[in-house]
């Protein structure tokens, strides 16, 4: 598949979005927030996968340099998340390139892994997106939400995810209760975290699997909301 390619920046660092467009007219536009990985083919195929399903989608950037492998990504991951001043001004700035690509329709945000971190970062910060959904995400986060939430939030979780236990689980769900944010929380037993890349397994790290059911569970659960938002 061949994705438009979308230069924009933040601040002096320049960045390229990954856009996929659908055939008919768009019922709405999704910023697609990678794992630690950035853009890679399982990116492009959900940039595809929503644009099959109507909507305008853009596989953001993290970084604005290609990822040689996982030390590198994560050697990257770590300035960038230092503060959340500066994680979500560099999400935002992927939002408003999206928004520029698809002038006039309403917005959400996916992620998986950091991304999904990505996306509930962004709504956490008040940004205009109508739903904010997670697969396999961290949910931590240094600047919990001190303000009401409007977008509508979906988080699907492995619950054998030992990146995410059932601690932060709680915690989150007490971050989200504390600003009457309208959340859904979908949790798979004994599923890994990575659960939607049918190439987890063979990263060989315990931690991480494909689920084929909660994979397409998952996907389903947000197709439901996307139904329920934008029509």
């Amino acid at each position: 598949m061949t994705l438009d390619r979308i230069d924009h920046a933040d601040g002096d660092v320049a960045l390229v979005g990954h856009l996929a467009r659908p055939v008919t007219a768009p019922r709405g536009a999704i910023l697609i927030l990678p794992t630690i990985a950035n853009f890679n083919p399982p990116m492009a195929r959900r940039a595809q996968m929503l644009a099959d399903a109507g909507l305008v989608a853009m596989v953001a950037d993290f970084y604005g340099e290609e990822v040689r492998d996982f030390d590198h990504a994560r050697a990257l991951a770590g300035p960038l998340r230092e503060t959340a001043e500066g994680y979500r001004r560099r999400l935002h700035a992927g939002l408003d390139a999206l928004a520029r690509a698809a002038p006039g329709l309403r917005l959400g945000a996916i992620g998986f892994c950091m991304g999904g971190q990505a996306a509930l970062e962004l709504a956490r910060d008040g940004a205009p997106v109508e739903l904010a959904a997670s697969f396999h995400g961290l949910l931590d986060t240094k600047a919990p939400a001190d303000k009401p939430i409007g977008a509508r939030i979906l988080v699907c979780h492995g619950d054998a995810d030992p990146m995410v236990p059932r601690e932060q689980v709680l915690a989150f769900w007490q971050e989200m209760d504390a600003v009457g944010a309208n959340w859904h929380f979908h949790s798979y037993s004994g599923v890994k975290h990575g659960f939607t890349d049918p190439g987890s397994d063979a990263r060989g790290m315990a931690a991480i699997g494909y689920d084929a059911s909660a994979d397409r569970q998952s996907w389903a659960a947000l197709n439901g909301l996307l139904d329920e938002v934008f029509g």
